[in-house]
């Protein structure tokens, strides 16, 4: 499952102490719009299996203990096939766990109870006493890997406990920018106060800004990168769908080499742009440091 989980504040359901029967009717309503509020597993069986029997009884026990925290739902995939078919389930036990209206995670057979449990705690979030600043610290190292999945579920297991934290908030709007979906990352970071201020906000809402603005065309984007390398309308046009996409680096570059040929080019739009990729890469970031570095060396040669 590599879609991103969203950051909902986690609404405590009233019955924790059992499954419910879902169809395919009912599980759009008690799953998908569901898991906006409370993450939502689902464990597909049939009463011919086996492992489902087994499997069953301990993952009710698990979710139970969360005590609201999740909710776990059962489909009869002989009674309802379309939702399995949908959704590629090949073989039961299957067991998927559903997050603001998507699929996050999932394994299949019967699992130990030790691996169900981290499952289910991976969902849950951190406990009430749990030290933030550190899943905060794993989640910025997550992203800064590359692993986007990992840090969005862990940016958002943040704000399941702490939902205006504006650093958790930055982190998950980022995932989504890098998964390429700029009108989820502006909807996460609408859920601060506007007059709010941190720097990794401000950075995730230039990085959103950028986004919406950077070109998309894939033709035009393979156009700008051949084109005349004197051509700075091209060129600007290329920072500017880099910048989009995520590769501040490479919007740097090409924004530098327009000042360095022509530091007033469009009455310093080029200049006023990098500005932007500066904040939405963060100040501490390498492609940061040193496009300042030669953007000083530019001006003050």
């Amino acid at each position: 499952m590599l879609d991103l989980i969203g950051a909902k504040k986690r609404a405590q359901p009233t019955k924790t102490d059992a499954s419910l029967d879902v169809t395919d009717a009912t599980f759009m309503a008690e799953v998908v719009e569901a898991s906006r509020t409370t993450p939502v597993v689902v464990d597909f069986w049939a009463p011919w299996c086996g492992p489902c029997r087994q499997l069953t009884p301990v993952i009710e026990k698990v979710v139970a203990a969360t005590k609201g925290a999740v909710r776990l739902v059962k489909v009869n995939i002989d009674e309802n096939p379309r939702i399995a078919a949908q959704l590629r389930v090949q073989s039961i036990p299957t067991v998927y766990a559903f997050v603001d209206g998507q699929p996050v995670d999932g394994f299949q057979g019967a699992l130990p109870e030790s691996q169900i449990r981290a499952f289910i705690d991976g969902l849950a979030g951190p406990p009430a006493d749990a030290d933030l600043t550190a899943y905060l610290d794993l989640a910025d190292r997550a992203l800064e890997a590359g692993d986007v999945r990992t840090a969005a579920q862990t940016f958002s297991q943040i704000l399941q406990a702490e939902p205006a934290n504006l650093k958790a908030l930055a982190g998950l709007a980022r995932c989504y920018l890098l998964s390429g979906d700029a009108a989820r990352a502006e909807a996460v970071l609408a859920k601060a106060p506007q007059d709010a201020k941190d720097a990794d906000l401000d950075a995730a809402r230039t990085a959103v800004a950028l986004a919406k603005q950077a070109p998309s065309d894939q033709k035009a984007i393979q156009r700008w990168r051949s084109a005349d390398p004197g051509d700075h309308d091209a060129r600007f046009n290329l920072a500017k769908a880099l910048a989009g996409q995520g590769d501040y680096a490479g919007a740097i570059d090409n924004l530098l080499t327009i000042i360095a040929a022509d530091r007033t080019w469009r009455d310093g739009e080029a200049r006023k742009t990098l500005l932007m990729v500066f904040e939405a890469a963060g100040p501490s970031s390498e492609a940061t440091r040193s496009g300042r570095r030669r953007l000083s060396a530019l001006l003050f040669a």
